[in-house]
């Protein structure tokens, strides 16, 4: 077969996320933390020796980095590129069955709200940008002056964003709910805020983040125009 000069060679990148083992690492790690070998051999169901050989092929092929603290080794994606190929297989994956109640629960958490690497996901994720468009904060892929203001009482830092090499205000269409939740350097930026702001905290379901009683009084206030003040939770 003759190729084209400048295809991208696109096969062995997929034949690393092929193997099952290899594709659960990898969905762990899009909750945007780094994990030690051992946690993601539990979670791929695979044995510690079989997890290093897997993780140092993931490592070969540019998916994950590895990050050192003491004599410990951590592992996270590579960066969002990988985060966003992931999430688009898994827009056109079939579902595995569920056969538990905790996958069922497990599910549940995840569909609610997740992060998508470092954005908001699930129908928290898609909830959020629905607030920004229809308060007339967001549009066409950008925030309105109103939105900048908005978000800028929040805490975030836009101008950071726009200056980001990532696409600024991307619509992601969620997998779960098929319908779109922000993403780019502003979906990652606003994330980070609500979790500094303890209006999400992390679940104890990998990925999963859960709304707390302060974040949803919080949005609501944000969406309702009432003032915010910068790093101060609302109350």
């Amino acid at each position: 077969m003759e190729h084209i000069a400048r295809d991208a060679d696109v096969a062995p990148v997929a034949s690393l996320i092929a193997d099952p083992s290899r594709a659960a690492m990898l969905t762990a790690l899009l909750g945007g933390r780094a994990l030690a070998a051992g946690e993601l051999a539990r979670i791929s169901g695979v044995s510690a020796a079989t997890a290093s050989a897997h993780l140092a092929r993931l490592l070969d092929g540019g998916l994950v980095d590895v990050v050192r603290q003491g004599r410990h080794r951590y592992y996270r994606l590579a960066g969002h590129e990988v985060a966003e190929v992931l999430e688009t297989l898994a827009r056109i994956s079939g579902r595995p069955p569920v056969r538990s109640l905790r996958q069922s629960r497990q599910a549940r958490l995840l569909e609610e709200a997740r992060t998508c690497y470092d954005h908001l996901a699930g129908r928290a994720g898609v909830a959020l940008l629905d607030g920004l468009r229809e308060g007339g904060y967001y549009a066409a892929h950008d925030l309105t002056d109103a939105g900048e203001r908005l978000l800028s009482g929040l805490g975030v830092d836009v101008a950071g964003a726009r200056g980001s090499r990532r696409r600024f205000a991307p619509e992601c269409l969620d997998w779960t709910e098929r319908r779109a939740h922000l993403g780019g350097a502003l979906g990652a930026a606003i994330t980070g805020v609500l979790l500094e702001r303890g209006w999400f905290r992390r679940g104890a379901v990998p990925r999963a983040v859960v709304l707390t009683d302060e974040g949803r009084e919080g949005l609501s206030a944000l969406f309702t125009g009432k003032e915010l003040t910068s790093g101060t939770p609302v109350t």
